[in-house]
């Protein structure tokens, strides 16, 4: 049986200077078998657990809505609603509605978050630029959704532009909150081996502050990403004609409750696909950067 010497050196150990030798049986040492199934169970169990709740809610739903304890023109059956659904998409509505609130949803996310993450980083690495924002900012927080609207349909106008500035209203504030404070909290040990490197400024920034706070920004990005949907539905409630909001209001004012349902569902199920996506960047950006 052959053997063979090899040096072993880890680069994170105390122990690298030194030579190690390391036998290796190359004819026992059996070849690596690649499968599938490891990274299947990763995410069909997940998804076969996340599916029971909602199946279940929709078998209570049909249970509730045929024993007549509640009348039909109050709670829709879960069939009525997919007809009705099936009736938008086949007249080349629905989709319409859906891309256009999610584009508006994407537009103001992305600028939202872009000026919160920016801004965050001044504030949180210096106390005095966090001493001449912050009042007037948490001030501006604090403001409802719903009194931008007519401010920016004054200045704006009811078109794309305001819609999209309330997104990014709504999507700014949690980025810039989450991140700077995360900033002010960063290990003092860990910005000063960065500075011994020979980092300042916006390197130190990008290479050391940033991603150490990694797990902070990708929580401030889920709750823009909530955000920016509440703030659709809220621009979208007044001078719009497409769009789920449009299509929310409109379902209400002429007793379409199956409609009403459906935009409710789909408002759900898009929130919880844009929040997927922002899963699968997180884990990049873990993989990356994360400790």
């Amino acid at each position: 049986m052959s053997t063979v010497r090899t040096r072993a050196v880890s680069l994170n150990s105390p122990l690298s200077v030194l030579e190690r030798p390391v036998v290796t049986d190359v004819a026992a040492a059996p070849a690596p078998v690649e499968t599938s199934t490891p990274r299947r169970r990763r995410w069909v169990r997940p998804v076969l657990l996340g599916a029971v709740l909602p199946l279940a809610l929709i078998g209570l739903w049909q249970l509730i809505a045929t024993s007549g304890l509640v009348a039909s023109y109050r709670l829709p059956t879960p069939l009525s609603v997919w007809a009705a659904g099936v009736d938008l998409y086949e007249r080349g509505v629905l989709y319409q509605h859906v891309a256009i609130s999610t584009q508006r949803v994407l537009l103001g996310f992305v600028i939202g978050s872009v000026v919160g993450l920016a801004l965050a980083s001044v504030v949180g690495l210096s106390a005095r630029v966090s001493e001449f924002f912050a009042p007037t900012l948490g001030a501006l927080r604090a403001v409802p959704s719903l009194a931008w609207v007519p401010l920016l349909g004054l200045y704006l106008g009811y078109n794309e532009d305001s819609k999209v500035a309330l997104i990014a209203i709504g999507a700014f504030f949690p980025v810039y909150t989450t991140v700077a404070t995360a900033l002010r909290h960063v290990d003092a040990h860990l910005v000063e081996l960065g500075r011994s490197y020979g980092y300042s400024g916006p390197a130190l920034l990008g290479l050391v502050q940033l991603p150490a706070v990694v797990p902070a920004v990708i929580s401030s990005l889920r709750l823009a990403l909530a955000q920016a949907w509440l703030f659709l539905v809220a621009g979208e409630l007044l001078g719009a004609s497409l769009g789920l909001g449009f299509l929310l209001v409109d379902s209400q004012q002429n007793g379409r409750i199956d409609r009403l349902f459906l935009t409710i569902i789909l408002l759900g199920v898009l929130g919880k696909l844009t929040d997927t996506a922002v899963g699968v960047l997180e884990r990049f950006l873990l993989k990356r950067w994360g400790s």
